[in-house]
């Protein structure tokens, strides 16, 4: 494998949110809206840069760098726009693109930069092929309905996508929540539509599904940069309000599932009582502290790399430096300056900008709220059955350091939790790359099947009612089928 060669002194953890805003005046060509990729030229070979831009209704920008060959997703990127000149930096990487938006956001044409390395390099649009989305084009047979709904406590709108099964109803129903980082309502990575994936799934199968554009994307209003967890769990609940009344649901079916933080948002909601969904799953959530989670991540990435121990350990410190330093200054203006000058002391890689930027989010709400969150303090309140899913290819949300931890408590707290281990599956829930379906000549990623199968089945089991209605779109499964290896129902014992 390439190595991607990062700058192991300055990467901290990629979860965290990064929302930039446009320099300058607006910019004069077409809004960047999309994703981009090209090759980067290394001793030795060459790798793919997968570069997502989505704009955001206070028109700044959120975006992320993907690295399929390395195995690194969703890094945050930071957009400069102003006319034609586009700067992308990533302060995690110490590594930045400098260049023009030519043929209308077609290409960028410009020059990578990191640390031992200066390549031109030329990122052309990608297009989505023409069967995949004939795929989702096609009509489905179910009801869908595009809707929109006030969150009472920020009064903020929000715009989602309700599907609703053929058949009489009233049906079971469950919101959709996405991990961290602004999301549209599919969740789209590079192609993949997860939330879309699973909703069609689900949907299909029964059980109806409202999912919505996170804060400021999309038709939704609101400023997500400022949005810590626990703020999103008035989302959840507007948005669980808005699916119980609407047509052919049976408003006390409803529950939450919840990917990455979104795991975490839902199982907040279930521990408020006014507000508790019929059920709720976690998709990957955490079960360590936000500040044990970004360290552990950062280590990860670190070593998948290829960074040696010692630089491991280096960065490592100045991660754990650089937190203490803001948990002891609560006032954001002075821990900003004392963070930027920490970190450009600590990395000749990074410039003034760079680290004052990073500083700006190291100090944001989110991050504030995160580096102290603990998953488990609320699990004994929790008010209805959860499922619990973890892949065992998860390098963001180790199984074993999260699930498992998870489980324990809402055992121990005497609440119904199943948790399941998924063999060969990743952060996006997709199965491993060989067992991908061929679409025109190319693999295509799919959230996997074995996964859909066990929300649906457990879902189904929770808001089960003796004589409830039957959809007529497909044929209903049989119970389901002992465990197989791979996949270890917690029911019996917690997975490890």
């Amino acid at each position: 494998m390439i190595r991607f060669i990062l700058s192991a002194l300055f990467l901290l953890s990629y979860l965290l949110p990064t929302v930039a805003l446009a320099a300058g005046d607006p910019p004069t060509v077409v809004p960047l809206n999309g994703q981009w990729r090209g090759p980067l030229k290394m001793l030795g070979g060459e790798i793919t840069v997968v570069i997502t831009i989505v704009p955001l209704t206070n028109g700044s920008y959120y975006a992320a760098l993907d690295a399929p060959q390395q195995r690194i997703s969703r890094m945050p990127v930071e957009v400069e726009l102003k006319d034609d000149n586009l700067t992308l930096r990533i302060e995690q990487a110490g590594s930045s693109f400098v260049g023009k938006v030519l043929d209308g956001g077609a290409t960028f044409q410009g020059t990578w930069k990191q640390p031992g390395v200066t390549a031109p390099m030329t990122l052309k649009r990608a297009v989505a092929s023409a069967v995949a989305a004939t795929k989702f084009k096609a009509i489905p047979p179910y009801r869908i309905s595009d809707v929109t709904f006030v969150n009472p406590v920020t009064k903020q709108k929000l715009a989602g996508t309700v599907t609703v099964p053929a058949g009489e109803g009233p049906f079971a129903a469950a919101v959709l929540l996405s991990d961290s980082g602004p999301q549209g309502r599919d969740v789209d990575v590079n192609g993949y539509r997860m939330f879309g994936q699973l909703a069609d799934y689900l949907t299909r199968h029964g059980v109806a599904v409202l999912r919505f554009d996170d804060r400021g994307v999309g038709k939704s209003g609101g400023t997500y940069a400022n949005a810590t967890t626990a703020d999103l769990v008035s989302d959840a609940q507007a948005a669980m309000t808005c699916l119980r009344t609407q047509p052919l649901i049976a408003a006390y079916r409803v529950g939450l599932i919840g990917h990455g933080e979104g795991g975490n948002v839902a199982l907040l909601a279930a521990a408020t009582p006014s507000h508790a969904p019929a059920f709720a799953v976690s998709l990957g959530g955490y079960g360590q502290t936000g500040y044990d989670v970004l360290l552990r991540q950062q280590g990860e990435i670190m070593r998948l790399i290829g960074a040696d121990p010692a630089q491991v350990k280096a960065a490592q410190d100045v991660y754990q430096r650089t937190v203490a330093t803001i948990r002891q200054t609560p006032d954001n203006t002075k821990a900003r300056l004392k963070v930027a000058t920490l970190l450009s002391n600590t990395n000749a890689g990074i410039d003034a900008g760079m680290a004052r930027a990073r500083a700006v989010q190291l100090t944001s709400p989110w991050s504030r709220y995160f580096f102290d969150f603990d998953p488990l303090a609320q699990l004994g309140k929790v008010q209805c059955s959860v499922l619990l899913l973890n892949g065992t290819a998860d390098l963001q949300v180790s199984a074993r350091r999260n699930m498992t931890p998870l489980y324990r408590a809402l055992r121990k707290a005497k609440r119904t939790a199943a948790s399941y281990k998924l063999d060969g599956v990743n952060h996006l829930f997709q199965p491993a790359p060989a067992q991908w379906p061929m679409i025109n000549g190319a693999q295509q990623p799919v959230f996997s099947p074995e996964a859909l199968k066990l929300i649906y089945g457990w879902v189904a089991n929770e808001t089960r009612v003796p004589g409830g209605p039957q959809p007529v779109t497909v044929k209903r499964p049989g119970p389901t089928k002992p465990a197989k290896s791979g996949r270890t129902p917690a029911t019996a014992r917690a997975s490890s």
